[in-house]
């Protein structure tokens, strides 16, 4: 199975995918809140509006803005059930189940660990 790192590069080689960053407000509020919330956080997100099936306001569900881990959604083509069959190649005619919640959450948070890392 390919590795976290390898999947993010090559969503770099889409357009949209990379014109995604972490703003300095997104930073400030990883800094105040912890990666360890902010991993709670994409659990909480992706668990609610990602995963059931089916899957409520599908392509509508993950907004452009206003949280560190939407963003890192977009990056990761985890927004939505159609860029995650896509993408990812997780169907979205089925609930996600442990395993696959689990794939998401840490491609989401080894991309925004990458963002810090690129940034500090």
């Amino acid at each position: 199975m390919e590795n976290y790192q390898d999947i993010l590069e090559r969503l770099k080689k889409s357009n949209f995918r990379a014109k995604f960053h972490l703003k300095r407000s997104d930073f400030d509020y990883i800094t105040k809140k912890g990666l360890k919330t902010i991993r709670r956080h994409a659990y909480d997100f992706i668990s609610k509006r990602l995963a059931p099936y089916p899957t409520p306001n599908d392509g509508k569900q993950t907004p452009m803005r206003g949280h560190p881990v939407f963003i890192a959604q977009h990056a990761t083509a985890t927004c939505c059930r159609g860029c995650l069959e896509k993408w990812h190649k997780i169907p979205k005619s089925k609930p996600l189940d442990t395993y696959e919640i689990d794939f998401v959450v840490n491609l989401i948070m080894t991309w925004i660990e990458n963002q810090i890392k690129i940034n500090n």
